[in-house]
């Protein structure tokens, strides 16, 4: 009698355990959602940003606007015909992981821009780590906040 207790349970264990593995493969794709990745800082608020019929008004200080190459390392964010409009930052605490800058990188002729990874500090100060969205490793070294020229605030199509 006891033996058949102990089967049975088992037995009811692997069909439960066999059901949840079997169902979860059947979910509808609206339950996949991936990984949450994180997103730059808000820098623009609403109440800066006008829209009439016959244009938009953006009330920010020092902007810049820029084009960019066609590298492939921030494709589906930014690409040959993208214009972003960037700010220059103020010091080392405007920079936030999650953040797109454009830094002079003294492996490259050109500015690169690619988001923010990390933030730190070491016995040089303050640093940061960026990588292309398309790229699966981090760019050559740490990148100082000198070397940081602007932080992109949007991107028009």
């Amino acid at each position: 009698m006891k033996q058949a207790i102990i089967l049975g349970v088992m037995l009811l264990s692997i069909g439960w355990f066999a059901n949840d593995v079997v169902s979860s493969n059947y979910e509808t794709p609206s339950v996949f959602v991936s990984k949450e990745l994180i997103s730059p800082g808000d820098r623009i608020k609403d109440s800066q940003i006008l829209v009439y019929k016959d244009k938009i008004v953006i009330y920010v200080d020092d902007a810049n606007w820029a084009k960019y190459t066609n590298t492939n390392s921030m494709d589906g964010f930014l690409d040959v015909g993208s214009t972003g409009i960037e700010l220059r930052p103020k010091d080392e605490f405007d920079v936030q992981i999650g953040d797109v800058i454009t830094y002079n990188a003294e492996w490259s002729d050109s500015l690169i821009a690619h988001r923010v990874i990390d933030v730190g500090y070491d016995q040089d100060g303050w640093y940061a780590i960026a990588k292309g969205d398309n790229v699966a490793y981090a760019d050559p070294g740490k990148i100082r906040f000198e070397e940081i020229e602007f932080i992109l605030v949007g991107v028009l199509y």
